[in-house]
């Protein structure tokens, strides 16, 4: 008998302050099967980390730290010069802050996934991916650590005995390296929806995507995210969601139950 494919689907929420968006988030909460929530350094504050691990929770939703550089003013898509030390540290720093209020709600941190910058810079230096997996490892080695397809960042996390989910992109872009492309080039982002759902259908079906050099690029996917901050991010949530369950591909955190 034939194995049932499954995906993870997550999105990037708890970006905001004040609890102004959580209406929006609420929303997406209900087509995600795993949240990876801001802790503050790129975006979030400590209301809104509490009220999104809440709704995240309520709605069975596996929760995770969204940790990212200290760049508010940049939402932590700049890239900073930072050390192994620096990483490992704002890293552990902002786990912490985010399991504790999953822990006080009663739940269980399921996973981490870095930001932006942060993300980028793990996905291709061997260096800063072993900082932020150490990170991991040590404040909760039960934790799944989401990366970058076949990164720097996934490697590192397999050579430690992490679980590592790969990630791919429901609205960007690849590179013939597998690579995502940057934000500042040309059609780095995927603003159609029936393109972001044609990309994920063939990610996780067949494990390619197509490159901007238009080349098919091998690719895993165990988990497909789409951004919280996008315009289309409530639209393209539902719509994948429901094509996934039509195409019978079950959808479950990674690690998880389903949905």
């Amino acid at each position: 008998m034939k194995e049932q494919l499954a995906v993870d689907l997550n999105c990037d929420l708890g970006e905001s302050f004040g609890a102004y968006q959580l209406g929006h988030d609420a929303a997406v909460l209900q087509y995600v099967t795993s949240a990876n929530i801001a802790c503050g350094f790129h975006a979030g504050d400590p209301t809104v980390m509490r009220r999104t691990v809440q709704l995240a929770l309520e709605r069975g939703v596996a929760v995770g730290a969204h940790p990212g550089l200290p760049d508010l003013v940049g939402f932590g898509r700049r890239e900073m010069a930072v050390s192994r030390e620096e990483v490992y540290d704002m890293v552990v720093y902002q786990i912490g802050a985010l399991m504790a209020f999953v822990n006080a709600e009663g739940g269980v941190l399921h996973h981490v996934k870095p930001h932006g910058a942060l993300y980028n810079m793990a996905a291709v230096s061997a260096v800063l991916a072993e900082a932020l997996a150490e990170a991991v490892y040590k404040v909760q080695p039960q934790a799944v650590l989401y990366g970058l397809a076949g990164s720097e960042l996934t490697k590192a996390g397999e050579r430690l005995g992490l679980a590592t989910a790969h990630e791919v992109f429901a609205d960007r872009t690849y590179q013939q390296d597998g690579t995502l492309t940057p934000r500042s080039s040309p059609g780095a982002l995927i603003t159609e929806q029936a393109d972001a759902v044609l990309q994920v259908l063939r990610m996780v079906k067949e494990g390619k995507v197509t490159s901007q050099q238009g080349q098919d690029v091998l690719i895993r996917a165990d988990t497909v995210c789409i951004h919280g901050d996008g315009p289309h991010a409530l639209a393209f949530a539902r719509q994948i969601q429901e094509v996934l369950r039509s195409e019978e591909i079950l959808l479950q955190a990674s690690g998880g139950a389903g949905r």
